[in-house]
């Protein structure tokens, strides 16, 4: 196997890939935000993909910047320092270098960030959000620095740029009134169904994805609701 070109190609696809990735990351993390479009499995199977395609992304950066700096293309300074030298398309560059490790450390670091409160959880999200920002500054770098970009890199930038936009509309589009578990189960009245699904929860969802996906106190409530629906269907 002749290794003597594999340095050029890690040079042409490393950055290509590492958006590619980022743009995998943001779109299933924004899939697995949504608790009306997906059940409680859906989220964990979509969280998994979300975590996998960020550390592959971490993965084709270092490649990036690493081939990068052995070829000479970019100081080791203007990769470390945004805008220290290399121009402004450069320094764009290493800032979402920057974003994305920040994003990857808040998504690590989620139990002990998010895990205090209303207050911890809204900053969490707002540190985490630098995803976003991230793909938006690698998105301009990957386009206009260095030499122009080839057919089909131009291609997947545009279908990274789709499927971001596509996700995002569709996440945006469910109504918040009909997304997540509702804060509360009302109890049933005499003579009425087992228990009342309100807004928020699918028609007909089964009582022990209820059990797993709605908040501890709702669960109590589920089960007193589920015990006096059984003890009327055994009177006489």
């Amino acid at each position: 196997m002749d290794l003597h070109g594999f340095p050029g190609l890690l040079d042409r696809t490393a950055g290509v890939l590492t958006l590619v990735s980022l743009t995998a990351t943001v779109a299933w993390g924004l899939v697995a935000a949504d608790r009306w479009l997906m059940g409680p499995r859906g989220r964990l199977l979509a969280q998994a993909v979300h975590r996998a395609t960020g550390t592959c992304a971490l993965g084709f950066l270092l490649a990036h910047i690493g081939v990068k700096v052995a070829e000479s293309h970019v100081s080791a300074e203007a990769a470390l320092l945004p805008f220290a030298s290399g121009g402004v398309l450069i320094g764009l560059g290493a800032v979402a270098a920057y974003l994305m490790v920040l994003a990857a450390a808040t998504g690590v670091l989620r139990g002990a960030l998010a895990g205090r409160g209303r207050g911890a959880a809204r900053r969490w999200r707002a540190l985490h959000a630098c995803a976003y920002a991230a793909w938006c500054t690698a998105l301009v770098h990957g386009l206009n620095a260095g030499r122009a970009p080839a057919g089909w890199v131009t291609a997947c930038y545009a279908a990274c740029v789709t499927g971001v936009l596509g996700t995002l509309v569709v996440r945006v589009g469910v109504p918040r009134g009909r997304r997540g578990v509702p804060r509360s189960l009302p109890l049933p009245s005499a003579g009425g169904p087992p228990f009342t699904v309100s807004r928020g929860l699918r028609p007909r969802t089964p009582v022990s994805r209820l059990r797993r996906s709605a908040p501890q106190a709702d669960r109590a409530e589920l089960a007193r609701t589920q015990t006096g629906a059984h003890a009327r269907r055994s009177l006489p």
